[in-house]
């Protein structure tokens, strides 16, 4: 698999082609034997074109340009405005493909102080592309660049929805169009608590063994807290909830709360945990930031397990709750 890459100061289904769905192979036989030759030659021909075409279509579905830009998890939709005229380029290259997705990447802080590119990152649809107004919407960040000159590129209103995660996999490197791109693994959620268990199960006799098998089995126990009645929240409210309840007072403009639930949609099912983890995630670390939770994006996103991913979604959630109701203040 293939990602893209490129650096912007800004801080998908799958194509199905069945062209040959109604061709059927007893139609290349030959039933003359003195063609049984050429027929033979021609099927040689014929699946030798047939398998380059796959591989391309594949390759195609998968070839994502890759942006550095913010930490996005599934779910969440970014609005941003850009000018650079590379990064223009890119969009209306990526529009033309009949789902128009990128890759986005954030950073990440080193203990040195360094920042530098995550190489887990998400997928993300074009689903809006527009001349930008005149007054840009309180939620849309800038990507101001001149062309050189001084003179001022015409700026575009972009809107982004996450969906995949993925891993970079393999070396980079940048193409003519300005772009770079590098070798990307998808991950799936359910795959990766299968492999856990299964992993665990491959030598069930060591103690190490025994606890990663169970690993998979408390993510989904703790995945229950977020949602089940909590005494010791205001009248029992779920973490969720009261997070939500909180939220509501805190809004940077009306309605922003109920708007940022419809887009996640329901919260995941418990037994998903990892889901779970990374819709909690999306919405204590909503984009534009609200600035009431620690940023847990990143985390979640480098995270190896399920139990890690839901522990860290229940400490961001529950700090961030006791932010909001005054009973201890981030940092």
């Amino acid at each position: 698999i293939t990602t893209t890459c490129l650096l912007s100061d800004v801080g998908g289904g799958g194509m199905e082609y069945d062209d040959f769905a109604n061709f059927s192979s007893t139609q290349l036989a030959s039933s003359s034997s003195t063609t049984s030759s050429t027929s033979a030659d021609t099927e040689d021909t014929f699946l030798s074109s047939l398998q380059s075409r796959l591989q391309q279509v594949q390759d195609n579905s998968t070839r994502l340009p890759l942006m550095i830009l913010d930490t996005m998890l599934p779910r969440q939709i970014l609005q941003i405005q850009i000018q650079h005229p590379t990064l223009k380029a890119l969009m209306k290259h990526r529009i033309n493909e009949e789902t128009p997705t990128l890759g986005m990447l954030g950073m990440a802080r080193l203990s040195t102080g360094q920042t530098v590119p995550l190489k887990t990152g998400v997928e993300v649809e074009i689903i809006q592309m527009e001349k930008a107004s005149d007054s840009a919407p309180p939620n849309t960040s800038s990507t101001n660049r001149s062309s050189g000159g001084g003179v001022e590129e015409e700026g575009w209103d972009i809107s982004l929805r996450a969906g995949r995660r993925f891993i970079i996999d393999g070396e980079v490197e940048k193409t003519e169009d300005g772009w770079t791109e590098a070798r990307v693994k998808f991950l799936d959620s359910s795959e990766e608590e299968e492999n856990e268990i299964s992993s665990a199960m491959k030598s069930p006799s060591s103690a190490e063994s025994i606890g990663d098998r169970l690993s998979v089995a408390r993510a989904i126990q703790k995945a229950k807290e977020f949602t089940v009645p909590n005494m010791n929240m205001k009248n029992s409210l779920s973490l969720v909830d009261r997070w939500i309840e909180l939220a509501k007072q805190n809004e940077r403009h009306p309605g922003q709360i109920d708007a940022l639930l419809k887009q996640l949609g329901e919260i995941p099912p418990e037994h998903e945990p990892t889901e779970r983890a990374l819709w909690v995630g999306a919405l204590i670390n909503p984009l534009p930031s609200m600035g009431v939770a620690m940023e847990i994006r990143p985390a979640l996103l480098v995270s190896k397990k399920a139990e890690e991913r839901v522990q860290v979604a229940l400490d961001g959630l529950l700090k961030s709750i006791r932010h909001m109701d005054g009973s201890q203040r981030l940092n």
